[in-house]
């Protein structure tokens, strides 16, 4: 048996070699693409926070705020430098695959054999599919995904039975975990809200299960430290409530991010209930679903079943596996990756449901505070453009599938997260690598480009789209004068960050979920705020249009103002 410190010494290796290999994997994918699309609404968001304008207040913000306001704080501290962007990515990448692999430990210690082994098996994926690997520029969905990571780290830890934990060390835990648990919902709504509600319908559950239950309970924590949890729980909203107030105005964070994200991004439950509707169902089900079936019984004792068994849950795994190399086809290839997702939301919250009967505890519980936050994600853009940064959060669930499983079943666990983890680490490697979530965007065969202007240094893509940008900068410096008006349709490039002017038009990206404005709204808008200049992007990154009524909007510019310069991937306009 190995000694404390020699255990010590292993985990902070394995921590250290997690960390380093995901940061460097997200500074790679740093180095060969650059979203601008998404960089233009984070990055000159966070600009204009930086320069003192409020949002919600000031400009229209869909999101809740704490993304653009870590980013608006490293900008006012040190400057525009998306070197800066880079490392925080990195920094969230790395972080994420450490506490998710010390996560999925915990929920294998003491109930799989050789938990360790798995648990390692388990994590190495994760270097391509942590919370930044797929998409490595930051976002709220990455910063949301990681919270709720480290929120389910300290939820994990409140029912810990080590008497070093008690008294007051054990308050300070549990009204940490509190505020942590509320984090997710200021990074992303629609990911953090349904995690909260189920992590404070389960604790209510479990005090209920305490009270009128107490001959089956198994050990959880005490009644007085779930109720120091929802204190600081309440506590927490209730600042945050606050400083919204405060800063913003709660009515306009409300008629933002609740009201009119709903109306433009909520999707129907029909939609919803699409991702279960998979035609692999039609030979994943069954092999998966016998093949679990039949570690939860008794026959699991006998060799011959435990091996058979082990061969039907790995078939969908396998099959993916084997598909890879049947198909050139990267949007095949992805779907055919993403099909295992909705097989193993199911399996996991069938074996959460029948672990339930064992006796209710907060590690029981966990499973559905982790399917509420999926699913949440999947309001956004469902299962296929919402993943990207929530693989830890499967991988959770897989480690809970395996936990689920009797004593007898041994080595199955082993066999099977090896079998898992090979399949994440090479369909999500080449899933990650190959760019398959971006393909919205154009992504030309080329050497990559590498961008000059300083605030821009370390951003870096293949085609012409930045070094068109820079052009654009640098004719807007010479031709343009700072304090005049702009208006950028549809809002692909992250301007005012790389030029450090002052937006002045309430909405810079012009897509239907971030822009309430009709094609005759947006140019009285225009008009009133005294808009000088127009430009226009025609060589798009992205690989259509997103702003609604666009032939309509360009109409009404010609209408009030001039070509004045055809640049490289822009139209000029003045104002006649």
């Amino acid at each position: 048996m190995k000694s404390g410190s020699a255990r010590g010494s292993r985990d902070w290796l394995v921590a250290s070699a997690l960390f380093f290999a995901t940061s460097a994997f997200v500074c790679w994918q740093n180095a060969h693409i650059a979203i601008l699309w998404d960089l233009s609404y984070l990055l000159d968001t966070s600009w204009r926070i930086a320069l003192g304008q409020a949002p919600y207040r000031d400009f229209p913000l869909v999101h809740p705020p704490l993304t653009f306001l870590i980013q608006a704080a490293i900008i006012r501290l040190v400057g525009r430098h998306y070197g800066l962007q880079i490392a925080y990515a990195a920094l969230i990448g790395g972080l994420s695959s450490v506490v998710s692999w010390r996560i999925l430990l915990r929920v294998l210690r003491g109930v799989v054999a050789s938990a360790w082994t798995v648990s390692l098996l388990m994590a190495l994926p994760l270097v391509f599919l942590s919370v930044q690997s797929v998409y490595p520029h930051p976002i709220y969905d990455t910063d949301c995904a990681f919270a709720i990571l480290a929120a389910v780290f300290f939820l994990q830890r409140v029912e810990s039975p080590n008497p070093a934990n008690n008294g007051f060390r054990r308050w300070i835990r549990t009204s940490a975990t509190g505020i942590a648990l509320v984090l997710p919902v200021f990074f992303k709504q629609n990911m953090g809200a349904p995690f909260l509600l189920m992590v404070v319908a389960g604790t209510l559950l479990l005090m209920i299960a305490r009270r009128f239950n107490r001959t089956i309970l198994l050990p959880s924590p005490s009644s007085a430290t779930m109720l120091c949890l929802l204190a600081s729980i309440g506590v927490a909203l209730a600042a945050a409530t606050l400083l919204i107030q405060i800063g913003f105005g709660w009515s306009n964070y409300l008629r933002w991010t609740v009201h009119f994200a709903a109306t433009r991004r909520l999707p129907g439950f029909a939609d919803m209930l699409d991702i279960y509707r998979q035609p692999s169902f039609a030979w994943t089900i069954p092999t998966f679903g016998l093949g679990l079936l039949l570690l939860q019984t008794r026959f699991a004792s006998r060799l011959w079943i435990r091996l058979a068994a082990v061969a039907l849950c790995s078939a969908p795994f396998l099959g993916s596996l084997i598909f890879l190399f049947l198909d050139d086809d990267l949007d095949e290839r992805a779907d055919n990756l993403l099909a295992l997702w909705p097989l193993l939301l199911l399996a996991a919250a069938i074996l959460a449901l029948f672990e339930l009967r064992k006796g209710i505890t907060l590690a029981r519980l966990l499973p559905f505070f982790v399917l509420a936050a999926i699913h949440g994600t999947f309001l956004s853009q469902q299962l296929w453009g919402s993943t990207y940064a929530i693989w830890p959060l499967l991988l959770i669930l897989i480690a809970q599938i395996l936990a689920s499983f009797p004593q007898v079943s041994r080595p199955a666990p082993l066999i099977l997260a090896g079998v898992i983890g090979a399949t994440f680490l090479v369909c999500g490697g080449l899933y990650a690598v190959g760019h398959d979530r971006m393909n919205y965007l154009q992504i030309p065969d080329g050497p990559i480009v590498r961008a000059t202007l300083r605030p821009l240094r370390g951003m870096s893509d293949a085609g012409p789209y930045l070094p068109d940008f820079e052009e654009l900068v640098r004719f807007a410096e010479r031709e343009i004068p700072p304090q005049d008006a702009l208006l950028l349709l549809p809002g692909e490039d992250p301007f005012y960050f790389a030029t450090g002017r002052t937006p002045q038009f309430p909405v810079l990206l012009m897509d239907r979920t971030t822009d309430p404005y009709s094609a005759e709204e947006l140019m009285a808008e225009a008009s009133r705020r005294d808009v000088r200049w127009v430009i226009v992007k025609t060589r798009l990154q992205s690989t259509e249009n997103p702003q609604p009524e666009a032939e309509e909007t360009l109409k009404l510019v010609a209408q009030e103002f001039v070509l004045l310069q055809r640049l490289s991937g822009y139209d000029v306009y003045r104002r006649k």
